[in-house]
């Protein structure tokens, strides 16, 4: 046979783009012009694993096909796609080696470059890791798993690589699980240490290649298995040359022996490698994976490495190695075997199995099966050169044929399009010299003038049949057979395949055709040329010998017999038996063998077609060739099949002989006909077609998988991945309970989506829409993401992949598995918004932030991105939010009240408990005598009294003098002095003051003053009026005010300038108020802002001026002379920084580095400082160096206690604060550790003598060690505690217990240095200040003891009994102990009063009772006590409930505190009524108010602990209140401010979407926040570092959840069942929550589920591992978080709306009552005009329907199918009928949510339709026959329904009812033509079909329709039957149906009936 010629298609001359790159730049050339080095690598190498093998391309850059090059010079690298530039890379040294590379598990390809001493990896994204080399790595290679590292023998780093190693490159497409990694961008990570420890010992040294699994890991020794045992590799000598990165496969040459070797790498267990050699020197534990090098292959002979190695495809698709060896001028072929055990795949190399093709150059392309895989591997064909300069093309050792390039190929003629002659490959004037750069189905071809040219192959037909048939083939002939079908495809003729460039689809269908059709008219061409093919294995050659073919002459006569068809004895002719004639007869036994296996592959892919909806002319094109095939063969069950499909063809082929074949056709519809009637088990096997139950075949896989759909589903058992009904599918990991699951899993497996189940005719899909809507409603929870979109739980695929993915891709997923299941159903969807994001901000007016009297409204306060979507669902139209940002908010100006100022509001007014409003004013000249009427009295009285009813009138004084009064108006609090009194000289000052300098002013000013305590104080001199007398109205005077006047300004004749005197007083108190709000902003705005590490961090402004809103917003600044305002604002802006630093939650909850180090200032300061707090309790600094730590902090925690420096060491002098918060650190960083040593440290540290001039803030510093060892110790009890008796005593001690005798040993652990210590300015002594250490030592015992239930140390840290006690123990340690109690009898905390009052001592209790009844025989200083202790002691209680009940808003608790609140504030001042008289009255008598002032505000911060998050409306109207009262009597200071706002904070934590946690690290961070020591200053540190009042945020859990709608991409409301598990107070409980909403801690929660009507059905069950006391809640960095950061996707029901848009549900039954709405019938439907003349109110059926659903097939079918008016049509009689039932069927689809099914509806509907129509004389619509088959397998599955086969828990999804009238309708059709039977009597006795004219036509249609709806058997089957019916005369004589019924199970009883009466007849 003849190689056949092909014309490669010049694309162009080809140049690295890189250069033209750098000719752009313009960029001069530092080595060079030819100094260069590139390859070409195809896209899919940068791909991710899970998208490389898919088969659409996802909307990246590396979707295109192009070409991608990588162009390297010196240092510097572009990256190019197509004529792009994609990506530049500067390396600080030249590159030495590139490749790509996966690494371990990693999904994204990596970018690795090899320099002289380091290592350089990128990833697609552009991060960076820098690894340094401390060996010499020659070169790098890629392996499925790592990067392997070849090193050299005992050479120095130095020595420079050799230039013959240029950048090499392989594909990276292996399909892998992604493995999640932490590292930054551009980190530069150190591992000399990690090196040090594998070369430790120069092992590293004596191993020459190592594996590198993860850039953040160290390299990996490797091994060689030699004899069973493994040694660590030192085959310094191999040089690889070559790897693969899809198997692990090297290939290596040895200059010494002159040989190359091949190597497998596999995995070993640590097992292994301890029985290695080395084995002491390497700890088997060390490494938990090593790789070993398995040698299965050397061939000896070679002089010189082999220049090119690389993989290729045999034609029996095993994969073969390739070495080509250009000084030999050939290229040798290694055949790889491989071999699967146990899911581990084996290679091996036998040493026969090797030949080679003379060649000088060689490369892999993918010409003849690009869509065909060899496992990992494509189908890759060999394109040599010649050393005759020809190009060839191989598959595998057969030359396929020869390739030209056109004659002419200079530049004017390059061209994509050009008709190039024939010509040879040796030109005229160019010579091709080599190969290079083949990129799949392109390669460049080398000519003698240095050019190159890229060309291309023409790889596969445009005509998708004939690729599918040619795949057929491929797949069904044998090895030997497909061999000899190549070489017909592709030899040189008229005939060829692809001979022409630009050949059409029909020119390349009729090619093919003829193709097959030479075969059948060539036997004996072919059965030689096949007889004279080499065998290519030992059963090739096995059946080549001569004893097969003795064996096959002996039995010749019995195969031609069984295989001969009738049809072709005229032309076989058999004659006497002769030795010729049997060598002629097996010819014609090989050629009819060969035929027959081309007929059952074309017919395999004739059965796959039918299963698609779409490619039926390319079914009915194949039934053509396949009825020329099969009647040349003499196949009658072939030619039956094919023509009752297409009765048309009976034209071609008339009538045929009956053949003695006993073969029938496969039928894939019979077999899932049997699968659902009988069951899988009971379908017969040979109705499948061979290639289908062929493991790996591709053109067939379609029907595959449908087969194995119906296995499943039908009750197939696996084994492995092959099913018990012979075909093999791969199944999705999924826990299932039943088939329809195991269907659905399978269905994901095959990556088997809704588009494609819209491709399946609608009886096929039936039964799968079935199992899809069998689990719909309760799914697994464990199934793949692309498994719920399949079943329309868009809500579940989405929380899946959030749980999986990347938060920055949430919104944009591109899964190439859950797309291509989903296309046409998600186009409606909107991308999901994250929640609190900025850019989720919602524009309505109710959340906007103004102030009527800003002159500009928009401002940065820290709080503008609170408003989102989110909070407006959870809070509606309440305008909760707006109050707590003005609250909170410290960024403008405060409102300072003035007497005529109407619009500041009560809280702002209120602030002041005096007014003294003086009202100056002259009446004219003329008058004498002024007298001051009552009503102006009575009008100021009525207007300003009643504006504040807690004020009293108390005088109103009129003072005359002259012309001039003085109105004094006095207002106060009760509870101040009776009397307030105006000193004379105090308005006559005013008066002499203001008189004599207008003498012609009627009007001189207004101003407000403030008495402060029982003095007047003036503010600043800020408001500038200006009085203009208007002279044309004569007496009549105008007001006008201007703030932004000076004096220089007053240039109008008769106007002056005036200043008048304010209170600064009261700007200073609003000043101090305004210094604690960042503290409550901090924990309000907590983590509800993501990072965007593109700018810079911005501190909201902390201003401490006041406005003047009635003088249009003047500015009044704080005077500095009266305060050192930048000391003042110190702590405030460390706090404000806090804040502001406290509302980041970057995505992922990654930091950049870079953006902490960019935002750092030149200088220190407070607000960086601030900044790095915040960061800090995030947990986001961990991704700093430390290097980055050192610049920092400079040296470690323990440098900043100067109590632990060696005595040598130099004494240093550290600020007090500076060492409490190193103490907090160290506690912090032993949490929980128990570690002795520290422990002492600590301990000491609380009794430390004070020293220095820090004493002041030594309680502070012992508090700051209490904490930090109870945190070391924390909740580990006496376990922790190494000598507990001396270290409990101590702390006893230090608490104010008994004298120790040996004082001396308690303090053995002091330091010399701390013994000598001065006293300074406290003197101590030697006996212990518990004053100093008492608190310190309690809180450290609650915290080492915490929940531990110890009665030793309770009974230890006892409540005072008596009244000595009382006296003796301070009252506030008396609190704290109240705590510490509490805090270790953990469980027995209960919210109650009996409770509390169990807390307080009988003395106390009875002691307070009595002074309300007899105070007099009370002692004034007991009294005190009492109460003291009394007060404390509840309030102890108080936060003890908080802590205990913290985050969970437990309404006992909640209403229990609120009551003590409001106790307390009556006790302050009466307020409100209380109920009953259960408390104590008129403490306030016997005890300071300020002590009461912190009492209730720790309790208030008590009870926003517990409501935390919450914004519960009471407990906020509470903490209003205490903000809006004022400071006149010096009591509400700093800390009682700081303690409202940080309540308020803790109440709207984290916008509302966070709360606390009752574990023991939160219950401690708590209560370091909670220390019941408010500041009294801003400044104030000593008794407690207000840093540690942001520790809250250790405490905090984002038990944050929302609903969010996957159709709309918003939340929603819904409604939840909550369950919390059972514990020893109460037993498992269920409530509602409507979200979004908090839930209960992760310890007790147990369920969550979705429920209510409108939504579908979701629920999250927990583990029991779960519940365990002290598991936090998940975080984003948790895997197995089931919530997904706190949104739960959910998906509406169609027919429902959303609970925002009908609240009551009263829209959502429209949809149940559609058809009545719109009244569509007949009488109404025939009246069409009535349509346009709808009122304006009226809804069209596409605008209710999209009401209800946003599926825009459901909107399309209502518009066009179901409304007559829509578009103006005019509806005819003849589609009323139609548009009722489209109308029945929206409905059906909405009310039941199953809108896929329309087309189901539709489908069949029309179909039946079209059939009446037909049978009716009406026009030919169907000339097939193939719906048939469709609508029985609808009717089968409606019978495997009622028959119990198939169930459902939601109806039936297509009605019975509808399918049953379906059924009649056929059966009808069919009985009523009377020509029908003559034409069945006429094809049962003759097998011939109805023909001549039309009705020739109809009447074989409705034949095939007969013999196809009632199962008709073929007439040969039926003779058959009555050849075996003849010998027995009864069975003839009597009625044949029951004998019928048995042979023919399937055929319709009706058939039946026909079938007797053409027996019997």
């Amino acid at each position: 046979m003849s190689l056949g010629v092909r014309h490669l298609t010049l694309l162009g001359e080809f140049k690295p783009f890189g250069l033209i790159a750098e000719n752009l730049d313009g960029k001069p050339v530092d080595n060079g012009t030819d100094d260069y080095d590139y390859f070409l690598f195809d896209p899919q190498v940068v791909r991710e694993r899970d998208e490389a093998g898919a088969s659409e391309a996802s909307a990246s850059a590396f979707s295109d096909r192009s070409d991608h090059e990588l162009f390297i010079r010196g240092n510097r690298i572009i990256w190019t796609t197509g004529a792009r530039v994609f990506k530049r890379f500067t390396l600080p040294s030249p590159v030495i080696k590139a490749c790509w590379c996966r690494l371990g598990n990693m999904a994204e390809a990596l970018l690795c470059f090899l320099q002289v001493d380091s290592l350089t990896i990128y990833n697609t994204s552009g991060e960076v890791v820098s690894i340094p080399l401390p060996c010499t790595i020659t070169s790098i290679w890629s392996l499925p798993f790592g990067l392997l590292l070849q090193q050299t023998a005992y050479s120095p780093t130095n020595i420079p690589f050799p230039s013959s190693s240029p950048p090499l490159f392989g594909a990276r497409d292996i399909p892998r699980h992604r493995r999640e990694i932490s590292h930054s961008p551009q980190h530069s990570f150190g591992f000399q240490g990690a090196f040090d420890s594998i070369f430790r010992g120069d092992i590293g040294s004596m191993c020459s290649h190592l594996i590198l699994k993860d850039p953040l890991e160290e390299p990996q020794l490797t091994y060689i298995e030699e004899r069973g045992k493994l040694n660590i590799m030192k085959e310094f000598d191999e040089r690889t040359i070559w790897t693969s990165d899809q198997i692990p496969l090297m290939a290596s040459y040895n200059k010494g022996k002159m040989q190359h070797s091949v190597w497998v790498a596999e995995a070993v267990s640590n097992h292994e490698v301890a029985n290695a050699n080395l084995a002491s020197a390497v700890p088997a534990d060390v490494f938990p994976k090593q790789f070993s090098f398995h040698r299965i292959w050397q061939g000896k002979g070679a002089q010189t490495a082999a220049c090119k190695v690389f993989l290729a495809t045999d034609t029996d698709a095993a994969p073969i190695i390739c070495f080509l060896h250009q000084e030999q001028k050939k290229m040798l072929a290694v055949r790889l075997q491989s071999v699967e055990i146990n899911n581990e795949i084996l290679f091996d190399i036998k040493p026969d199995m090797s030949w080679s093709i003379p060649a000088v150059a060689a490369e892999p392309v993918i010409v003849t099966r690009p869509r065909f895989k060899v496992g990992q591997l494509p189908y890759s064909d060999i394109f040599i050169l010649t050393p005759e300069n020809g190009l060839l093309l191989y598959s595998g050792k057969q030359c396929l044929c020869k390739y030209v390039l056109p004659s002419c190929l200079s530049k004017s003629q390059v061209s994509q399009k050009l008709d190039f002659p024939e010509s040879s490959s040796v030109l005229h004037e160019l010579k091709i010299i080599g190969l290079a750069d083949a990129v799949e189905g392109r390669i460049n071809v080398i000519v003698n003038n240095g050019q190159m040219f890229r060309c291309v192959f023409r790889r596969s037909p445009s005509s998708l049949l004939t690729d599918d048939c040619i795949s057929a083939m491929a797949e069904g002939l044998s090895s030997s057979f497909y061999r000899h079908f190549l070489g017909l495809l592709w030899k040189d003729g008229g005939s060829a395949y692809l001979s022409n460039a630009d050949s059409s689809i029909s020119a390349e269908w009729d090619s093919f055709c003829s193709i097959i059709m030479q075969m059948c008219t060539s036997p004996h061409v072919t059965s030689q040329e096949f007889s004279n093919s080499v065998p290519h294995s030992s059963w090739e050659f096995l059946l080549s010998s001569k004893f097969h073919k003795d064996y096959k002459l002996k039995s010749i006569s019995g195969i031609a017999s069984g295989t001969s068809p009738g049809s072709s004895l005229d032309l076989l002719r058999f004659s006497p038996r002769s030795n010729s004639e049997d060598i002629k007869n097996l010819h014609k036994s090989t050629y009819t063998e060969l035929l027959m296996e081309c007929l059952d592959s074309l017919h395999a892919v004739y059965e796959c077609l039918k299963l698609d909806i779409l490619r039926k002319r390319d079914l009915e094109q194949l039934a053509v060739l396949l009825c020329q095939i099969a009647n040349f063969l003499g196949e009658d069950s072939y030619l039956d099949h094919y023509v009752r499909d297409f009765p048309g063809l009976c034209k071609k082929i008339g009538k045929w002989t009956t053949s003695f074949s006993r073969k029938t056709a496969p039928s894939l519809f019979r077999w899932l006909e049997n699968c659902l009637r009988h069951g899988s088990s009971f379908a017969y096997i040979g109705d499948l077609p061979p290639l289908i139950c062929k493991d790996g075949s591709s053109v067939v896989s379609w029907a595959q998988k449908i087969v194995s759909f119906y296995s499943l589903l039908s009750g197939a058992k696996q084994i492995g991945r092959k099913l018990s009904s012979g075909v093999y599918c791969n199944i999705a990991m999924g826990s299932h309970c039943t088939n329809e699951e195991l269907t659905v899993l399978a269905m994901v497996g095959e990556k088997f989506g809704l588009q494609q189940l819209d491709l399946l005719p609608s009886g096929v899909s039936l039964p799968l829409r079935h199992a899809l809507d069998k689990c719909r409603e309760s799914p697994p929870s464990d199934w793949p993401a692309a498994a719920y979109v399949l079943l329309g739980r868009e809500d579940l695929a989405l929380s899946c992949l959030a749980c999986s993915c990347k938060s920055t891709e949430l919104g944009t997923q591109t899964n190439v598995n859950l797309i291509s299941m989903s296309t046409p159903y998600m186009l409606h969807l909107n991308p999901v918004t994250i929640p609190s994001a900025v850019s989720d901000t919602i524009g309505l007016e109710s959340t906007k932030f103004e102030d009527t009297d800003s002159i500009d409204g928009s401002m940065t306060d820290g709080m503008e991105h609170i408003f989102n979507s989110s909070t407006h669902l959870r809070y509606g139209r309440d305008l909760r939010l707006n109050e707590v940002r003005r609250l909170l908010c410290s960024a403008r100006p405060v409102a300072i009240q003035t007497s005529s100022n109407p619009s500041a509001s009560d809280q702002d007014l209120q602030q002041d408990s005096l007014f003294c409003l003086i009202y100056f004013t002259q009446y004219p000249s003329s008058s004498d005598t002024v007298r001051m009427d009552n009503c102006v009295t009575q009008k100021l009285v009525n207007e300003y009294e009643p504006s504040y009813p807690d004020m009293r009138l108390l005088n109103i004084c009129v003072v005359r003098k002259d012309s001039l009064f003085c109105l004094i108006y006095f207002t106060q609090y009760p509870s101040s002095s009776d009397t307030v009194r105006m000193d004379n000289c105090v308005t006559q000052k005013l008066v002499n003051e203001y008189e004599p300098s207008y003498p012609d002013m009627r009007l001189l000013n207004i101003c407000v003053v403030r008495k402060c305590s029982s003095y007047l104080v003036p503010l600043d001199l800020i408001v500038i009026l200006m009085l203009v007398m208007e002279h044309s109205t004569g007496d009549s005077l105008e007001f006008q005010t201007n703030s932004n006047l000076s004096y220089s300004q007053c240039t109008l004749p008769y106007a002056i300038a005036f200043v008048p005197l304010l209170v600064k007083a009261q700007l200073w108190n609003l000043a101090q108020r305004t210094t604690a709000l960042p503290i409550g902003r901090g924990a309000f705005t907590l983590a509800t802002i993501y990072t965007l590490l593109t700018e810079a961090f911005t501190v909201p402004k902390l201003v401490l001026a006041g406005r003047l809103p009635a003088q249009q917003n003047a500015t009044v600044n704080l005077d500095p002379n009266l305060r050192n305002i930048p000391e003042i604002k110190s702590w405030p802006e460390f706090h404000n920084a806090v804040a502001a630093g406290l509302r980041l939650a970057p995505l992922q909850g990654k930091m950049s580095r870079t953006w902490i180090i960019y935002n750092r200032p030149e200088e220190p300061n407070a607000i960086h400082a601030g900044l790095l707090l915040a960061l800090g309790l995030h947990g986001y600094l961990r991704v700093l160096n430390i290097t980055d730590i050192y610049q920092y902090y400079n040296q470690s925690l323990y440098f900043h206690i100067p109590a632990q420096h060696p005595s040598s060491y130099p004494e240093l002098e550290f600020p007090t604060l500076l060492q409490s918060a190193a103490l907090m650190s160290v506690g912090l960083l032993y949490e929980g550790s128990a570690h002795p040593p520290t422990m002492q440290i600590l301990l000491g540290e609380i009794g430390r003598r004070s020293g220095g001039d820090n004493v002041l803030e030594r309680e502070g510093y012992a508090v700051s060690a209490g904490f930090s060892l109870g945190l070391v110790a924390l909740g580990r009890g006496e376990d922790a505690l190494v000598c507990m008796d001396t270290m409990v005593d101590r702390l006893f001690h230090y608490i104010g217990g008994k004298e120790v005798r040996n004082e001396q040993s308690l303090f053995s652990t002091l330091s010399t240095g701390d013994q000598s210590r001065g006293a300074a300015q406290m003197m101590d002594g030697t006996v212990v200040n518990i004053d100093v250490t008492a608190p310190g030592a309690t809180i450290a015992l609650s915290l080492m003891f915490l929940k531990t239930e110890s009665e030793a140390i309770v009974s230890k840290l006892s409540i005072p009994q008596t009244s000595f006690e009382l006296q003796y123990v301070r009252p506030d340690f008396i609190m704290l102990r109240v705590v510490a109690r509490n805090l270790i009898m953990w469980s027995r905390i209960h919210p109650s009063k009996d409770w509390i009052q169990l807390q307080i001592p009988e003395i106390v209790k009875n002691g307070v009772k009595g002074l309300g009844v007899d105070a007099s025989d009370i002692d004034d200083m007991e009294a005190e006590a009492l109460v003291q202790a009394y007060v404390n002691i509840v309030a102890g209680a108080c936060i003890s409930i908080g802590l205990r009940f913290a985050g969970t808003k437990n309404g006992d608790a909640q209403e229990l505190l609120y009551e003590y609140a409001i106790y307390f504030l009556n006790e302050i001042k009466p307020v409100s009524a209380t109920k009953g008289n259960t408390f104590p009255k008129g403490l306030s008598q016997y005890i300071d108010r300020a002590t009461l002032e912190i009492c209730l505000h720790l309790i208030v911060l008590s009870l926003s602990v517990i409501m935390a998050g919450s914004g519960h409306l009471q407990t906020f109207r509470l903490l209003r209140f205490l903000r809006s009262r004022n400071s006149a009597d010096g009591h509400a200071n700093y800390g009682s401010q700081m303690a409202v706002s940080l309540a308020i904070g803790f109440l709207f934590l984290g916008g509302g979407m966070r709360t606390f946690s009752t574990s023991n690290s939160s219950v401690a961070a708590l209560l370091i926040t909670l220390y019941p020591r408010l500041p009294t200053g801003p400044n104030d540190n000593r008794c407690h570092l207000q840093a540690f009042r942001h520790l809250y945020v250790l405490a905090m859990e984002a038990r944050w959840i929302q609903t969010v709608d996957v159709d709309t991409g918003l939340p929603v409301y819904a409604p939840l069942e909550v369950t919390t598990r059972e514990t020893e107070h109460y037993a498992e409980t269920s409530f509602c929550e409507v979200t979004p909403c908090l839930l209960p801690e992760r310890a007790i929660l147990k369920t969550i589920r979705v429920c209510g009507p409108r939504y579908w059905p979701q629920v999250i069950e927990l583990q029991p591992e779960d519940a365990l006391t002290d598991k936090p809640w998940w975080t984003l960095r948790d895997k197995d978080n089931p919530f997904k950061s706190g949104v739960l996707y959910i998906k509406r029901k169609v027919g429902a709306c959303s609970y925002v848009d009908d609240p009551v549900g009263s829209q959502s039954l429209l949809s149940r009552a559609m058809h009545k709405v719109f009244g569509l019938t007949s009488s109404t439907a025939c009246e069409p005009t009535t349509g346009h003349e709808s009122g304006p109110g009226s809804l069209t059926v596409d605008q209710l329907v999209s009401t209800f659903s946003s599926d825009p097939s459901l909107i399309a079918f209502a518009q066009l199918c179901c409304d007559p008016s829509w578009d103006g049509r005019q509806v005819s009689l003849s589609d009323v009928d139609f548009q009722e039932f489209c109308l029945q069927v929206l409905f059906e689809c909405v009310s039941k949510d199953r809108p896929a099914l329309l087309q189901v509806y539709l489908s069949l509907y029309t179909t039946v339709a079209s059939m009446a129509d037909q049978v009716s004389s009406g026009p030919v619509v169907f000339g097939d026959s193939l719906f048939i088959s469709s609508l029985k397998l609808a009717m089968n599955y409606t019978e495997a329904l009622l028959g119990g086969r198939l169930t459902t828990s939601r109806g039936d999804i297509v009605q019975p009812k509808f399918i049953g009238s379906l059924r009649k309708r056929v059966d009808e059709l069919l009985d009523c033509d009377p020509g029908l039977k003559d034409d069945l009597y006429n094809y049962l006795n003759y097998g011939r079909w109805p023909t001549g004219g039309s009705q020739g036509e109809k009447g074989s249609l409705l034949l095939s329709w007969y013999l196809q709806w009632f199962g008709v058997p073929a007439p040969f089957v039926m003779k058959a039957a009555v050849e075996k019916i003849k010998p027995k005369p009864k069975l003839m004589s009597s009625s044949l149906i029951p004998f019928l019924r048995l042979l023919f199970p399937s055929t319709h009883i009706n058939a039946i009936g026909e079938m007797d009466k053409f027996l019997t007849s």
